[in-house]
């Protein structure tokens, strides 16, 4: 028999369907208790059993939501994604989702339940950025939930999101500021690093991620193949996630030169190590090992710029100082968005409008001077004798 009423007591029933039987044989049974009376749990079987016939039906899931985010997290996302990518799910997962949500049933899980975690987030002064990249790993979970049968729907797809705020205006350094940059950058342990971070427009990972063999010294050519990921279990070099990202950049030939001489005195020190990984990285620790990037830039980004007395800005920033400097320069967005390794020119235009306002002014000097032959400065004359 498919389903069966089992009398507990008065107005006490037991509503019991086969569900078939598990990969060792075993007969599986969805029970469930119904104070009431039997039309009460007749009801409830016939509803199960349509649910059954139908294919909609799924047995409340007893596992709580940490159990099953963990579970998630190395099943469903470990193999598909990178090592950086995965630490940072997992970061996320045990700072933000599992203190506020892990204790709940995931089958109990409600729509306000995560409704007021994402509007305590927002409380505790999280930017809408990081709730959305929350919401997005929690939603990504419980989709999976359903597709293996152990929830009906996904409560994050019904939740108000926090109005998408502008990401912090990034900070490049000006040109002025670039070349107190450099002059301090000759002194620092990495300033090389730093060098070549300004002169490709290269991501930190992708800059320690270079190898020799992706620097050709007679073309002054940088080739970029691979990035560095580190994680909890240790560092390896991957593929770049788009086809955009694997590029080739011309170097100024002062670069080369830098780097020619950055390669003979890690040969040096490569001689002289007890013990020395040679990975062949261009960009390597005493021990020949990748350099920790938190590391390069609290020990020695963090002090030039202090040294130099410029603005406390971001590793990262230094990518956008190159952009900047090109895109100021009346270069071609298309250029500047293939040397950052950009998917489409839009991304760069998108990022870079700080630049684009001021080389709107640009534009209208240049137009003017070609109709009616007056600078920039004789326009502003101009209307100052008008107004």
């Amino acid at each position: 028999m498919a389903g069966q009423l089992i009398n507990r007591g008065k107005n006490i029933w037991l509503v019991r369907v086969f569900l078939g039987r598990d990969v060792n044989g075993k007969r599986k049974y969805h029970n469930k208790t119904i104070h009431g009376n039997k039309k009460a749990a007749q009801t409830y079987l016939n509803k199960i059993l349509l649910e059954k016939d139908t294919g909609e039906f799924y047995e409340p899931n007893k596992e709580i939501l940490s159990v099953y985010m963990d579970k998630w997290l190395k099943t469903a996302v470990k193999n598909r994604v990178t090592e950086k990518t995965f630490s940072g799910y997992k970061e996320i997962v045990k700072l933000y989702i599992n203190p506020a949500l892990g204790d709940a049933l995931l089958s109990k899980l409600t729509v306000i339940q995560i409704q007021e975690f994402y509007n305590n987030l927002t409380g505790r002064g999280l930017s809408s950025q990081t709730v959305r990249h929350v919401h997005k790993i929690l939603k990504n979970a419980l989709e999976q939930a359903i597709k293996w049968q152990l929830l009906k729907q996904n409560p994050a797809q019904l939740v108000d999101l926090p109005k998408h705020k502008k990401v912090q205006e990034i900070r490049p350094l000006t040109q002025v500021e670039v070349k107190f940059f450099l002059e301090n950058a000759i002194y620092n342990r990495w300033g090389i690093v730093f060098e070549v971070l300004l002169a490709t427009g290269l991501r930190p990972s992708e800059a320690l991620g270079l190898t020799w063999q992706d620097i050709d010294f007679e073309k002054y050519l940088l080739h970029v193949r691979k990035a560095l990921t580190q994680g909890e279990e240790g560092w390896k070099l991957e593929e770049p996630k788009t086809k955009q990202s694997k590029r080739t950049i011309p170097l100024p030939a002062i670069v080369i030169q830098n780097l020619a001489a950055h390669k003979k005195n890690q040969t040096a020190e490569q001689l002289q190590a007890i013990e020395y990984n040679n990975h062949n990285l261009v960009f390597a620790a005493n021990n020949g090992n990748p350099l920790n990037l938190r590391n390069l830039v609290r020990r020695h980004f963090k002090p030039l710029l202090k040294n130099a007395g410029l603005p406390d800005i971001r590793l990262y920033d230094l990518r956008h100082t190159c952009a900047t400097l090109l895109m100021a320069a009346g270069e071609n967005a298309k250029v500047v968005s293939e040397r950052l390794g950009h998917t489409t020119t839009r991304m760069t235009l998108d990022t870079y409008t700080h630049v684009l306002s001021g080389m709107q002014q640009t534009a209208t000097d240049k137009l003017a001077a070609i109709m009616f032959g007056e600078t920039g400065s004789e326009q502003t004359k101009n209307i100052e004798k008008t107004t």
